[in-house]
């Protein structure tokens, strides 16, 4: 056996492995140059494409840790925001704000270069705290919507305390952090030579049984990341939808609950929507892998791989896109960050106020009002 074919051996198992989780930022896999092996043709290594995806990764990058930061500043400034369906949001925005900065611009960086580069510590550490970050984004997704159709389709008036709330996000990190430490515990972090005087180093999964334990935990992830919390959601917020659709307010006060209760569950849902459609790809691809371990072998498996990773990533900024658009008291409190971002507390107030009531007049309703943002209805 020649050395050019023990290397296509050593890369062919490190692809395997590397596709095994359904982890969103694991890398894709180890490229070798051109000119080392027969018939590989990268497309992720044209000029065009790599500016494509610089680009396409920067403004997922940009978009996401500002608008993420952004809802959490808000919540945390603003006590009308200062609800328990906001507190699990900011929960999500932490888990998008993770993944923004401790996946993207490493995933970016192992694409263009092929090979990885940060070393034995970050190798154990960014795969965990990636799934980590997952594996939040999807539990929480699922407690707001179980805590939803709690308090409207079973009529629960009893809300959920804040305490309780805290308790619900502390056993949230410590079951994904629980969930992702396969990540960490089956890896290793591994040096190719190719020539005497050329190595790579490669950071890939390394299970103690067969190969078949990856793929196992792989569909076992994929259930639990996307599958099950689909299905769980979906169930959630038809009964949502059926319940507000058939509710008939007596009155005035009711009404105008009813009504929030409806945009807000109208926000969720888009959110929900934006999820599943980004990571369908995603999770689909991946999927595929686990089961054909041929589909390695396509030409442009590298870039197809890369440009559902850049779908699935949208997700990440598109929450607070939504929460702006589609709910009336963020909507509120971005502007109020934007224009009175400088002043102090009370000034701020002032502010807010005479820039509600500046829009309101814009619209010319026929009343004239004024609001401040320690007044209004919270999400």
């Amino acid at each position: 056996m020649d050395r050019r074919t023990e290397i296509n051996i050593s890369e062919d198992k490190m692809l395997s492995s590397q596709f095994e989780s359904t982890n969103c930022c694991t890398p894709t896999a180890i490229h070798v140059e051109d000119d080392l092996l027969d018939g590989l043709e990268d497309s992720t290594k044209l000029v065009g494409v790599q500016v494509i995806l610089i680009l396409a990764y920067s403004t997922i990058i940009f978009c996401g840790v500002t608008g993420n930061s952004l809802v959490i500043y808000v919540v945390y400034k603003f006590r009308n925001l200062h609800t328990v369906t906001n507190y699990f949001i900011v929960n999500l925005a932490v888990a998008d704000l993770m993944v923004n900065t401790l996946c993207l611009p490493f995933t970016l960086m192992y694409t263009l270069y092929g090979q990885w580069k940060f070393g034995q510590v970050m190798c154990y550490l960014l795969p965990y705290a990636q799934g980590l970050a997952v594996h939040v984004s999807t539990i929480t997704l699922n407690v707001i919507a179980l805590d939803r159709y709690r308090s409207i389709v079973h009529h629960t008036e009893t809300k959920m305390s804040k305490d309780m709330c805290g308790v619900v996000i502390v056993v949230t990190w410590v079951a994904s952090a629980i969930l992702a430490s396969p990540l960490a515990i089956f890896r290793e972090y591994v040096t190719f030579d190719l020539t005497p005087e050329q190595s790579i180093q490669g950071c890939a999964e390394k299970w103690p049984g067969s190969s078949a334990d990856g793929t196992i935990y792989s569909i076992a992830m994929f259930l639990l990341q996307y599958g099950l919390p689909l299905c769980i959601i979906s169930f959630a917020y038809i009964q949502i939808w059926n319940k507000l659709r058939n509710h008939i307010s007596p009155g005035g006060g009711r009404s105008d609950r009813h009504q929030r209760r409806q945009k807000t569950t109208k926000m969720l849902v888009a959110v929900v929507v934006v999820f599943t459609i980004s990571w369908l790809p995603f999770h689909a691809f991946q999927l595929a892998v686990d089961i054909d371990s041929s589909v390695l072998e396509m030409k442009d498996f590298k870039l197809l791989y890369t440009a559902f990773h850049i779908v699935a990533m949208c997700s990440t900024f598109a929450n607070p896109i939504l929460y702006g658009w589609m709910n009336r008291n963020y909507r509120r409190s971005f502007v109020a960050v934007f224009k009175c971002g400088r002043l102090n507390n009370r000034m701020r107030r002032v502010c807010c106020s005479e820039a509600v009531r500046q829009k309101c007049a814009a619209r010319n309703e026929q009343n004239t009002i004024s609001v401040t943002f320690t007044q209004g209805n919270a999400l």
